[in-house]
């Protein structure tokens, strides 16, 4: 209980799914909501990243651990980690195409990935912190609060956006006439 305590403060946020306390006092799950102000296409790459990062990332849960198919595909010596390099690196190439992402943020979202594809070259030890580093969780987030800023300043007159129209691109992606989600 102690280490599942400690290690909490050093995993991301499940990128899929939101904890509560109900009204009886139980803890429990539910999906999150997509940030207002998203294009169609946004709120559509949006869902599908947090829903493949979450089970790459923690789709199980053993003794209090929540890891996912990275870990698992990553305990195959050499070609495990490869293939889960590779995997990450495509996926992110893609997200930043489709979603039309500055430069800044797929620089960081790929320096996550060789972080976690240089540990899991390390053996047992690798494993356990892909385990915890969870990088696809960490790219969903880092594309979340993006979009996030994007669909906010989507939703403001252009003579109120503060945030610079050249990076933030806010209604990138969405039909003429199409409403924003809000």
């Amino acid at each position: 209980k102690v280490l599942e305590q400690h290690l909490k403060g050093y995993e991301p946020k499940d990128p899929l799914y939101e904890e509560y306390v109900d009204d009886r006092g139980k803890t429990r799950r539910r999906k999150r909501e997509l940030p207002p102000g998203l294009s169609d296409r946004d709120a559509k790459i949006l869902k599908k990243v947090k829903k493949r990062a979450h089970y790459l990332d923690k789709g199980f849960s053993i003794c209090g651990l929540r890891f996912g198919w990275t870990a698992v595909i990553g305990l195959i010596p050499v070609v495990g980690d490869v293939t889960d390099a590779g995997l990450n690196y495509f996926l992110v190439l893609r997200i930043c195409r489709q979603a039309d992402l500055p430069a800044w943020l797929t620089r960081q979202m790929l320096f996550n990935n060789a972080v976690s594809a240089g540990v899991g070259f390390v053996p047992v030890v690798g494993d356990l912190i892909l385990a915890i580093w969870k990088a696809n969780s960490r790219n969903a987030a880092l594309l979340e609060e993006f979009l996030r800023v994007r669909g906010e300043e989507a939703l403001k007159p252009p003579a109120a956006r503060v945030e610079d129209q050249a990076v933030v691109k806010p209604g990138a992606g969405s039909k003429q006439g199409e409403r924003l989600t809000r």
